[in-house]
């Protein structure tokens, strides 16, 4: 018997999440359907599609966005990456209760790390934004022992919040981690730059000084399908790799898969057929 998952956000026409489950399904030969739904804005329409999903036999969906949070609260299990995002984007349907996981900073540090060959550790980090996105990898990134992590915001007392609620940090040792406004930014070089704001869906760019890059550094943006005013702001000055977050996606899609099937797809192969389409 198939078995069903899905992708459930708004709006949601423009996943590619079906067709790089579709492509893992093959590779791995598993039996499974993988649709994509979307849900109406509050009312409680997303958690009446996830149940209604589950009650079809479903057995996980995808979170994409705006309903990450909510995905998080509504379930009944919470995995350490889900409690530390304070957000979920895969749940999975056991015994009748909702299991939330996400894994949208696994999906980062495996693009940066094996994709891009780049080790994470004592680099000096920037992660721009405070919302959702920096959230869900900000944990995962602290986790590989950067030298130093700043968070930059157009508002910088909400990066001060993630600094101030970063237990992990304390843990694992003497990283600096420090929230910043865009206008300190002006004396500090970094070897890894990750925009983790929506700036890329509106064509606007943060307003980041031009001597941001280190020699050798990585600007990531976790926006994928086009290129960004803030990609294009890095290959003008100075950063020596430039990538979109299309990694990422196919990343996090594998653990996901992962999670509900207990095989681990190779990505490589579905991140060469989604670029071919760009």
């Amino acid at each position: 018997m198939t078995d069903k998952y899905a992708v459930i956000g708004n709006p949601i026409a423009h996943s590619k999440s079906p067709q790089i489950h579709k492509l893992f399904a093959q590779q791995t030969e598993q039996d499974i359907s993988y649709e994509a739904i979307e849900a109406l804005l509050g009312l409680g329409d997303f958690i009446f599609s996830v149940r209604h999903f589950f009650d079809q036999d479903g057995k996980g969906v995808n979170v994409t966005l705006p309903f990450k949070v909510e995905a998080f609260h509504n379930a009944d299990y919470k995995s350490q990456r889900a409690q530390s995002a304070l957000a979920a984007n895969t749940l999975t349907f056991k015994n009748g209760e909702i299991f939330a996981d996400n894994t949208d900073g696994v999906g980062l540090i495996c693009d940066i790390q094996i994709n891009y060959d780049i080790s994470l550790a004592n680099k000096r980090i920037l992660l721009i934004g405070a919302g959702g996105a920096a959230q869900g990898v900000l944990y995962p990134l602290l986790e590989k022992n950067p030298s130093l992590l700043h968070i930059a915001n157009r508002t910088k007392e909400k990066a001060a919040v993630f600094v101030t609620s970063s237990e992990l940090a304390k843990i694992i040792g003497e990283i600096e981690i420090q929230a910043k406004a865009f206008s300190e930014l002006n004396n500090h070089q970094y070897d890894i730059v990750i925009n983790a704001t929506s700036a890329g869906l509106t064509d606007e760019m943060p307003p980041l000084p031009p001597g941001i890059f280190a020699p050798g550094a990585l600007a990531y943006d976790m926006m994928y399908g086009r290129e960004t005013r803030f990609m294009k702001f890095a290959r003008e000055h100075g950063a020596a790799i430039v990538s979109d977050g299309l990694g990422m996606l196919v990343e996090q899609a594998a653990e996901s898969f992962y999670i509900w099937r207990n095989v681990r797809p190779k990505t490589a192969p579905v991140i060469a057929v989604l670029r071919q389409q760009q």
